[in-house]
């Protein structure tokens, strides 16, 4: 039981995790100072979907999963609506070059506009 609460609580965080990759330079744009936790974060998250290599999150919920004893889902809402979220069904090379370049172009887009800001607000004090 605890090995399979362990596992659902790795694709917890595995989940937020890519939400912070993907939407993170959103908050950016609220706390500045969060960017230097997002761009690590961000480019490790992009690399990892450019690269093709395996989140070390996965291997580790599947070594809870297997100390559980299962490898299937009871239908659970973790099991029914996070794991699809990261782990599409029929996931190709080509889609992981989508999903990177959708975070790269959300996250560019966000630090577009922290970077218009400080540099209107820099010229607003010495203007």
């Amino acid at each position: 039981m605890i090995y399979r609460t362990l596992a659902d609580l790795v694709l917890v965080v595995h989940l937020a995790f890519v939400l912070f990759v993907v939407l993170g330079g959103l908050l950016v744009l609220k706390w500045p100072r969060l960017a230097w936790l997002h761009v690590p974060t961000a480019v490790w998250g992009v690399l990892i979907e450019y690269k093709g290599w395996i989140c070390p999150l996965t291997p580790l919920e599947n070594s809870f999963r297997a100390r559980g004893g299962g490898a299937g889902y009871s239908g659970g809402f973790i099991e029914h609506y996070i794991q699809p979220l990261l782990y599409p069904a029929g996931l190709t090379r080509g889609t992981q070059i989508v999903f990177g370049s959708l975070a790269l172009l959300v996250n560019l887009t966000a630090y577009g506009v922290v970077i218009a800001r400080r540099s209107r607000s820099g010229r607003e004090l010495s203007g």
